[in-house]
């Protein structure tokens, strides 16, 4: 089979789990070599104490037919993020793809507080994790891959601009960091444009994370069955649909004509033709928009 990143070289920080360990997955399906990177290695967890680590990932990108290199780093340390891009550096001698998915703050984030009543250090780490990282991230990673025209950033996040720009997103400093990586996309385009590279902003639907399957209760082979506990989970969607946008994104000898944009899983599916693990190709956006906000109860027939 075709394998149009084959010699393309890839970090993806934070690639321990969910949508980031499926982007490295499906790179390496496309022929690219994968730096994973995260905390959560099988010598030391991260605070989440989950049991997905970025060897494992790594192994899952060499299986898919790519060569999958994994790094303990935690992206806090702008030490160790330099640390390993002058691996990259040394090993390879370029990086064609930045993939800031960096989060880790499941679990950390209030539903029903006001900024006021949250807990102030709490919110402060959870802007630290998500946006701070990322900067630590770029600042290291991108003279490597200015290197050469061509390079793409993508920066992960939940919910479009459009989306975002005119709703509140789950409690002050969710809606903060959420908003901040979008607009930290916007300006790397500005900054790379002139230079040929590539920078934009991506989200996945409603995620079947290792996390939020957990919570339903289900396997991603029996997901459907969530569905019992909130209907709108038959709209959810598996990490391979993003993952496969974003390879298909990286392959684009076009991909420039992105730059700046905030894009979504559905989106990226409909522009190159892709579907989901089962098939389907859901659009969790429009449906949010026309039966969630809507206070509807209709099915999912006409967005998967």
């Amino acid at each position: 089979m075709e394998k149009p990143l084959t010699g393309k070289v890839a970090l993806v920080a934070g690639a321990t789990r969910g949508a980031g360990r499926q982007i490295a997955v499906q790179l390496g399906a496309a022929g690219a070599t994968v730096y994973a990177t995260g905390r959560s290695t099988r010598e030391r967890p991260s605070e989440m104490r989950r049991p997905e680590t970025i060897e494992e990932t790594a192994e899952l990108v060499t299986a898919a037919g790519g060569t999958g290199i994994a790094i303990g780093a935690d992206h806090l340390d702008p030490e160790q993020v330099r640390a390993v891009v002058a691996r990259i550096d040394a090993e390879q001698g370029g990086l064609d793809v930045l993939v800031n998915d960096i989060w880790g703050a499941e679990g950390l984030f209030s539903w029903d507080k006001r900024l006021w009543e949250d807990d102030l250090q709490t919110g402060l780490h959870i802007l630290r994790l998500a946006v701070e990282t990322h900067i630590v991230t770029s600042h290291a990673a991108l003279p490597l891959l200015v290197r050469r025209p061509g390079g793409l950033v993508v920066e992960v996040t939940d919910g479009t601009a459009e989306y975002n720009a005119t709703r509140y997103r789950v409690s002050f400093f969710y809606d903060l960091a959420k908003a901040s990586v979008l607009r930290m996309a916007f300006a790397l385009a500005e900054e790379l444009r002139p230079l040929g590279g590539t920078a934009v902003s991506v989200t996945p639907g409603f995620l079947r994370s290792e996390v939020m399957l957990e919570h339903f209760g289900v396997t991603e082979a029996t997901w459907r069955d969530g569905a019992a506990k909130d209907p709108h989970f038959a709209m959810s969607e598996s990490p391979v649909y993003l993952g496969r946008g974003i390879a298909a994104l990286a392959a684009d000898p076009d991909k420039a004509r992105w730059n700046g944009a905030s894009l979504s899983s559905a989106g990226l599916a409909a522009q190159y033709g892709l579907t989901d693990a089962d098939g389907s190709r859901p659009d969790w956006w429009r449906y949010d928009a026309e039966v969630v906000a809507a206070g509807r109860s209709g099915g999912v027939e006409g967005y998967r």
